[in-house]
């Protein structure tokens, strides 16, 4: 391929851009609502009176009511326009966080956090079939650069912002915050996104409920849902707890929290698009090896700290970022050219949903073996650690196999023989 064509593929037109923005903003409002939960975490902890094992609970009832809808939408995901099917699933989202906000206890937080994960869930499946149906391949890691940006500006924008209006006005008002965004959100879309119905052109089964069968046991979508299982473990396992862990074990108070999460966030939007062209430039499995070790060292540092200057957990934190935004950004670009067009909304529901529920019992299985002293220190955290490193070692494998897949796929759909050796 000539440097011409690689620069004619990578130039987005103006609709390209507004769909990228669109959906990043989109996905920074899905993020910000599931990722506000962890700084909140030691604030929940106090005001509610729950413990670890609770807290837990709130955080993996998203993951598996996500998970559970992501299932059934995968059958008629393929079935309807996926504007529609944003838009419908958008404004679910939507009224679940607004039960958020009105949650005057914790089994009425834990109820709202189920509705919204019945939505919420599946926004990020349906995204990533816009991203797959409109940009090729070729370009589509720094699209997804752009778009992963939404977990780096929830840093610096929502949770800096969530934090400072939950220790103000309380727990909350940060929900409040992303109701009222949301339905900004929604009408830019409902105004400005075009159809995309390209995909019901493409034969496939009248029946929902065969169109799932054959995608959840078609052999290589299978083997991609077995890596997002234990791509989904770390984030599940560590994050819940970050906050608590910074205030009890680090050191950190609860007003240098939105700093030290600002500070991280403004170095993932420098380097979420950086990230993503690269992935494009060196190979998206190369790019996934680097953000793992890094991600593996850092993780054993970090999670065996005791009390920790400010600024050393800043360094760390930021180093970790990277390492995951790697991960992410390129395993996001890999998995996405494994579907068929046919099997495009069924495949990422299908894995998204396993994504929720793989993190959804991470996130509990790491709540059962965290325990929280009277001091308020956390024990236990330095072997979620180990357990995240192992799962890390284990996806370097298999996200090769994946790899091998999508370029044995691109030889065959580009008419090239492949002879077994």
């Amino acid at each position: 391929m000539s440097t011409k064509q690689t620069k004619a593929e990578s130039v987005f037109t103006p609709y390209q851009k507004f769909v990228i923005a669109i959906l990043s903003i989109l996905q920074f409002t899905i993020v910000l609502d599931f990722m506000v939960l962890s700084p909140l975490g030691a604030q929940l902890l106090d005001e509610l009176d729950i413990s670890p094992s609770q807290f837990g609970a709130v955080v993996s009832a998203y993951a598996f009511s996500a998970g559970s809808a992501g299932i059934l939408a995968a059958g008629f995901a393929d079935k309807f326009d996926r504007k529609k099917l944003l838009i419908f699933f958008y404004f679910g989202f939507i009224a679940g966080t607004c039960l958020c906000a009105l949650a005057p206890d914790y089994n009425s937080l834990l109820i709202a956090r189920i509705v919204t994960g019945l939505f919420g869930g599946v926004m990020g499946s349906i995204s990533f079939a816009i991203i797959t149906d409109l940009f090729k391949l070729q370009v589509r890691g720094r699209v997804m650069g752009f778009v992963q940006m939404a977990f780096a500006a929830s840093q610096v924008l929502g949770i800096p912002i969530g934090l400072w209006l939950a220790n103000r006005y309380g727990w909350h008002s940060p929900f409040w915050m992303i109701v009222f965004f949301s339905i900004l959100v929604a009408v830019l879309i409902i105004i400005f996104l075009k159809p995309i119905d390209e995909h019901l052109k493409e034969k496939s089964e009248r029946n929902a409920f065969v169109h799932l069968y054959k995608t959840i046991t078609k052999p290589a979508y299978v083997k991609t849902f077995l890596a997002t299982t234990l791509l989904a473990t770390g984030g599940f396992m560590l994050m819940p707890f970050g906050s608590a862990f910074s205030t009890n074990n680090l050191g950190l108070t609860l007003e240098e929290l939105p700093l030290l999460y600002g500070i991280t966030g403004i170095f993932s939007i420098v380097f979420g698009p950086v990230l993503g062209k690269l992935s494009d430039r060196i190979g998206k499995y190369k790019l996934f090896l680097i953000g793992s070790l890094i991600s593996m060292v850092l993780v054993g540092i970090y999670t065996n700290l005791n009390t920790t200057p400010f600024a050393l957990v800043v360094l760390l934190n930021v180093i970790l970022f990277i390492g995951i935004s790697s991960r992410i950004i390129s395993s996001s670009a890999l998995i996405t050219a494994i579907p068929d067009v046919k099997d495009r909304g069924a495949f990422m529901s299908t894995n998204s949903a396993v994504q929720q529920i793989s993190g959804g019992i991470a996130a509990a299985f790491a709540g059962t073996i965290v325990v929280q002293t009277e001091s308020g220190f956390l024990e236990n955290y330095n072997i979620l650690g180990y357990i995240v490193i192992g799962s890390v070692l284990i996806t370097i494998f298999m996200m090769r196999m994946i790899n091998n897949m999508v370029m044995k796929k691109e030889l065959a759909e580009a008419g090239i023989e492949i002879k077994d050796e």
